[in-house]
């Protein structure tokens, strides 16, 4: 069963567990989210289109967390003016896991509910997981790198007492053996 609802704008084509991003929803983690928007409601071969809306019918969501979107650079230049303007933004987001599309005009009942705040703990682990992930290979963790400068310059006299070859003297220049010639 999939459902096509609307919310921010834009329209969002779901089935039950599916993890989505939409615009910022109001609430918190582990809230349940109705959307009553619902275009469209399809199972199977059956399929119910709505003029505009269809009747009875809402997505059921749970809200696992807040975020931001990756980040737009806005930049305006106007040529021979000096004119240059740099802008980032970062649009909040809400990350979604649905857990029921209902018809007919019913409620979500308790076991919605429960249902959702377990998907809504399920994913807020998944998603502090993956951030922490995200952060060790973007270098958010770092370690030091005075020692390992330090560890370098102790190593390179070693190596040059080991009988590494030093470097050969500069040739002369071509124009500076002509003049001593003539």
């Amino acid at each position: 069963m999939f459902a096509v609802f609307r919310t921010g704008g834009k329209q969002y084509k779901v089935a039950k567990n599916d993890i989505i991003r939409v615009e910022t929803v109001p609430g918190s983690t582990g809230d349940l989210v109705e959307f009553t928007e619902v275009l469209m409601i399809g199972d199977g071969a059956d399929t119910t289109v709505g003029k505009p809306l269809v009747a009875g019918a809402t997505v059921a969501a749970a809200l696992l967390d807040q975020v931001q979107a990756d980040k737009v650079i806005i930049f305006k230049k106007k040529r021979r003016h000096n004119y240059r303007r740099k802008r980032g933004h970062r649009q909040p987001l809400s990350l979604l896991r649905v857990v029921d599309i209902l018809t007919g005009g019913k409620k979500p009942d308790a076991s919605t509910k429960d249902a959702a705040k377990a998907a809504a703990e399920a994913g807020a682990e998944k998603h502090a997981k993956a951030k922490e992930t995200a952060a060790t290979v973007t270098g958010a963790k770092r370690k030091p790198v005075a020692k390992k400068a330090v560890e370098a310059k102790e190593a390179a006299p070693q190596s040059a007492s080991k009988g590494v070859a030093k470097k050969k003297p500069a040739a002369k220049k071509k124009a500076a053996a002509k003049k001593s010639e003539e």
